[in-house]
């Protein structure tokens, strides 16, 4: 027998024996380190499910099933005990005239967790009233899972929403916009689906991408068999321990160089650049606004620092607070979603020009994504993301528009950022790269 199989059992045997009070169950695991969490989650037959890796790598967490699920993080706070988690996250524009189908907000109070926090695994178990059920659903679990494996689609074309005639036109009526003094950003983003020779699955997808992107948060949400949502951000909206707050205005962004030197140059000349340090402040002002009436005390990082991914170079401004006795995490999700780096300032105004004028709804893209406890939250923004819908894939990126940005840079910058994940796959033949290269639409 695992030692899965025995901590599923005795878990079992404690459910059974609970009293009507008790909220939740947890028991120890011995796992090998090389332990994969996303093979086991595959394996599961239970929905809805939810991957998480902290960006640290400390956290790790695989959720399954439905005790009890929530459209209002609020009521969510606000019912589970201490030691409790909810997982789930806030779309971008679900629920609106624009975006009826999809969800405003969805989180569940899982049956089932896994969760290893450093060197050290645990199963843990929420109680419901119906014991029965849960027996049920605990008796699916599959304990000797097969290894995902890895990518072997590859693309055969991409098409976009907008294309880069309809991507100019947005551009040139943002400026006009700007001029006009309507907004002073808005961030427009750009749909990517790819035709692959076959499907690919988000077990795998999500796998490549952890191996692959670093120094990034990581996670899936799926809440049925055929659609999944997955990301790799690096991107936190916020995390909170008891009333201690961090945050952070991540805006700004330049590719990576082809050796050290060219890094470097491209590095220092994102530092130095006048509209992208204006791009970044603009964040920051429109964070230190919404937190201010929350927080007792606050303090941001004078100047950016860098953080470098794989595929690009961005700036980040770190900030801190010391939270008031009556916030509770889903007032900061309401206040901080969506920032200034994922629709732009004013916020309304930039809501409206992006409802106008984006050819597609960006749905959980740009959202927020995450868990809420009483004690301690975490959400990232959930960019660098994909869905998958049956077969289809989608990809989503987007770049910050202020005075001085142009149609063909920012283009590139999506393909930057797109390549995240679209550089996980099999690429087309040298023939259809250079076609994609020259006509500007080549993932950097």
């Amino acid at each position: 027998m695992t030692a899965l199989q025995q901590a599923v059992e005795l878990l079992v045997a404690k459910i059974k024996q609970a009293s009507i009070t008790t909220q939740r169950l947890r028991v120890k695991l011995e796992l090998p380190a090389n332990t994969d969490l996303i093979d086991w989650m595959d394996a599961q037959p239970l929905f809805p499910k939810f991957y998480w890796q902290s960006r640290d790598c400390r956290e790790e967490v695989v959720a399954l099933g439905q005790i009890k699920t929530f459209t209002d993080p609020l009521t969510a706070e606000k019912v589970i005990s201490n030691d409790q988690r909810v997982w789930g996250g806030r779309s971008f524009d679900g629920h609106t005239d624009r975006n009826r189908r999809c969800l405003s907000s969805f989180f569940f109070l899982p049956l089932l967790e896994i969760i290893r926090f450093d060197g050290e695994w645990h199963l843990a178990a929420n109680m419901s009233d119906d014991k029965p059920r849960m027996l049920a659903m605990l008796n699916k679990i599959a304990t000797n899972p097969e290894v995902v494996a890895d990518i072997n689609s590859r693309i055969l074309s991409r098409s976009y929403s907008p294309d880069f005639a309809g991507w100019s036109t947005m551009i040139d009526q943002a400026l006009a916009s700007i001029a006009n003094d309507e907004f002073e950003k808005v961030v427009l983003a750009r749909r990517t689906t790819l035709q692959l020779d076959h499907p690919v699955l988000p077990a795998q997808l999500l796998k490549a991408s952890r191996a692959s992107n670093s120094n990034s948060f990581h996670f899936l949400m799926a809440l049925d068999a055929e659609h999944c949502f997955i990301g790799s951000t690096p991107e936190r909206l916020f995390q909170r321990h008891d009333r201690v707050l961090q945050t952070e205005a991540l805006a700004g962004t330049i590719g990576r160089g082809v050796d050290a030197q060219e890094d470097q140059q491209l590095a220092q000349w994102l530092l130095a650049d006048t509209k992208n340090r204006y791009e970044n402040r603009l964040v920051v002002d429109d964070i230190v606004e919404r937190l201010v009436p929350q927080c007792e005390s606050m303090n941001v990082a004078p100047v950016p620092e860098l953080v470098q991914l794989r595929k690009v170079q961005h700036l980040k401004r770190s900030i801190d607070g010391q939270l008031n006795d009556t916030v509770f995490s889903a007032n900061l999700l309401d206040s901080l979603q969506p920032t200034a780096a994922i629709a732009g300032l004013p916020r309304d105004a930039a809501l409206n020009f992006i409802s106008e004028h984006e050819p597609f709804a960006r749905g959980w893209y740009s959202g927020a994504v995450g868990y809420i406890g009483q004690k301690h939250s975490e959400f990232c923004v959930a960019i660098r993301s994909a869905m998958i819908s049956g077969d289809d894939l989608y990809l989503f990126a987007g770049a910050g528009i202020v005075p001085g940005s142009v149609a063909d840079s920012e283009w590139k910058e999506l393909d930057r950022k797109t390549s995240t994940l679209c550089s996980l796959f099999e690429q087309p033949s040298s023939g259809e790269d250079n076609i994609m290269d020259n006509m500007g639409y080549k993932s950097a």
